[in-house]
């Protein structure tokens, strides 16, 4: 057993924190607002500050929403650094800039502890069923440290790099999510406009080249018109704002990622940033005046 942070409990946050603790490892957290009773009533140990987090346990892990939120988590007067000692591992779980990542290790490994960015992929059901995909970006060292805790959370655990990597691993993820939610909704919209029934040309394309995860999931949302959020339209539309900062940066044209944000900015403005990703169809089809489902 170890003594493990967690600051962050919120739909992702909670379940992952839960297999920590169902695993015997003793949870320092800190969060806003109450503590979910599946973690106090099993133990975890309530802390009033970042800083009481970092006091307690030997490694920390945070799982906030955006780049802000993990610094001030980390570099606030009460934050992780005001109460780390040397040997300490920070793991950032969230999924945040790649470039600010790099600044943060740093000043983490300037204290005399080291510092992985550790964003994930699988979203809320990915979460619940300890099956995320998990991007790493530090030393192999600390990488073959936290394994154990990975293990507990993910299948898929790769270390991609340098610290900063795997953030960026994590932008290159939501990209292709991102265009391939659009490439499904613009084949389905199509095939419905045409007058095909838009769940059997589901079906049929689920056995073919274009078969993949989304259009086996979203494909269903679109045409059961399901957009109750597993990955909301505006936590996208943050990752593909970092995937398009961060080409700004380093001289980079992405113009179907700036065509999607442009849709989920649609979404956003007609009262959808709550709405699921897959909810990007229905900018597509306000376009087309046509909604899936609808009789031609």
């Amino acid at each position: 057993m170890s003594k493990v942070g967690f600051i962050g409990l919120g739909i992702m946050g909670t379940p992952m924190a839960a297999h920590l603790q169902a695993a015997g490892h003793q949870l320092f957290v800190n969060t806003i607002g109450p503590v979910p009773e599946v973690l106090s009533a099993g133990g975890a140990q309530v802390c009033a500050s970042g800083k009481d987090v970092a006091q307690n346990a030997d490694v920390i892990v945070v799982m906030v929403p955006d780049t802000p939120d993990v610094e001030k988590v980390l570099f606030s007067p009460a934050g992780v650094a005001a109460g780390l000692s040397g040997g300490k591992l920070v793991i950032d779980m969230s999924s945040i800039s790649p470039i600010e990542t790099k600044e943060f290790a740093k000043r983490i490994e300037a204290l005399g502890c080291d510092y992985l960015d550790a964003p994930v992929s699988g979203g809320e059901v990915g979460a619940k069923a300890a099956s995320l995909t998990i991007m790493v970006g530090g030393k192999e060292s600390a990488f073959e440290r936290a394994r154990p805790l990975f293990e507990l959370m993910g299948k898929n655990i790769t270390l991609v790099g340098g610290n900063g990597d795997g953030q960026t691993c994590k932008v290159a993820n939501q990209i292709i999510v991102a265009l391939t939610i659009e490439a499904v909704g613009e084949a389905l919209l199509l095939a419905a406009k045409a007058g095909a029934d838009p769940a059997k040309v589901r079906q049929a394309l689920m056995g073919g080249f274009a078969a993949s995860r989304i259009l086996e999931v979203h494909g269903e949302r679109m045409v059961k018109r399901n957009f109750d959020p597993g990955f909301r339209i505006e936590l996208h539309q943050k990752d593909l704002n970092l995937a398009l900062s961060t080409a700004r940066k380093i001289g980079l044209s992405l113009p179907n990622t700036a065509t999607c944000q442009e849709l989920f900015n649609s979404c956003a403005a007609n009262g959808g940033k709550a709405w699921d990703h897959s909810g990007m169809v229905r900018a597509l089809e306000n376009l087309a005046n046509f909604e899936i489902g609808q009789k031609v």
